[in-house]
């Protein structure tokens, strides 16, 4: 990785976070619900989005005590394949920046889905506590597309359609599970959740495992020039900015200092 290259991050536009979506991203769609999208630029040029949401589970604050305000889910890491910064960092520096917007947020959930391949690396990487499997739910499967829809937002509003629907086979029920991550935002949090801790799965096939949610997609690897603009304040700086080589000298002083600690005692 080019450590010298501009790393910029910024609330990006539903348009950047669909073009995204539908080129990086496995299941070539933006979720439907309200979303907070984080946009990622390296030398000036989008490299992707990583999105937040509320999630298709009503009850997802439940299991931890909190209001259903106080727990948000990263729904989409959609990043071009062509991108320098590790996915692990992208989606630390996008949690600050909706941790400073939301500063009620407690928790972070996410899941990984075997079926894509995927085990979770980019959170085992972020040292995310993997609380086991999810329980087997119900999503519906668009047997024309193959896209998959979660039952509960599939049925929102629209009562009988799913069963309207399963009878004229435009769609059918599925029972998934997947892999799920907690990020606790604040120590009494962790403290809470730790005990929930189980060992990290790995990964078991040859598929970008590691990578949830960033898969080769058309359209090459820079989008159109107004997806290459970042949001901007009313001032006209952006909200929040980086520089790669500023992280890689964050990372360093703990290698130097675990370097050091390793020379003392081959010296005793």
């Amino acid at each position: 990785m080019n450590s010298r290259h501009d790393l910029r991050f910024d609330w990006c536009s539903h348009q950047a976070a669909k073009y995204a979506c539908e080129k990086w991203h496995y299941s070539r769609c933006i979720p439907k619900s309200k979303l907070v999208r984080v946009g990622v630029w390296e030398s000036g040029a989008f490299a992707g989005c990583i999105i937040f949401g509320s999630g298709a589970c009503p009850q997802i604050a439940e299991p931890y005590g909190l209001k259903q305000t106080q727990v948000a889910e990263l729904v989409r890491v959609a990043l071009k394949p062509q991108h320098l910064t590790p996915t692990t960092k992208c989606v630390a520096f996008a949690i600050k920046m909706v941790r400073n917007q939301q500063p009620r947020l407690r928790l972070i959930v996410s899941y990984a889905d075997p079926e894509q391949g995927h085990h979770g690396g980019i959170y085992q990487g972020g040292n995310w506590i993997y609380s086991g499997l999810t329980a087997p739910t119900e999503w519906f499967e668009v047997c024309k597309t193959g896209e998959r829809i979660h039952s509960h937002v599939y049925r929102r509003g629209a009562p009988g359609r799913a069963t309207r629907d399963k009878a004229c086979g435009i769609i059918r029920s599925v029972k998934l599970v997947k892999h799920k991550y907690l990020m606790p935002l604040d120590d009494d949090m962790r403290k809470r959740i730790e005990p929930l801790r189980t060992p990290y799965p790995k990964r078991v096939t040859s598929a970008d495992s590691g990578t949830p949610g960033i898969q080769p997609g058309g359209g090459g690897a820079s989008p159109t020039v107004t997806l290459s603009i970042p949001a901007s304040t009313p001032n006209g700086k952006t909200r929040a900015t980086a520089r790669a080589d500023d992280t890689e000298d964050s990372q360093r002083q703990p290698r130097k200092a675990a370097a050091k600690q390793a020379r003392a005692k081959a010296s005793k």
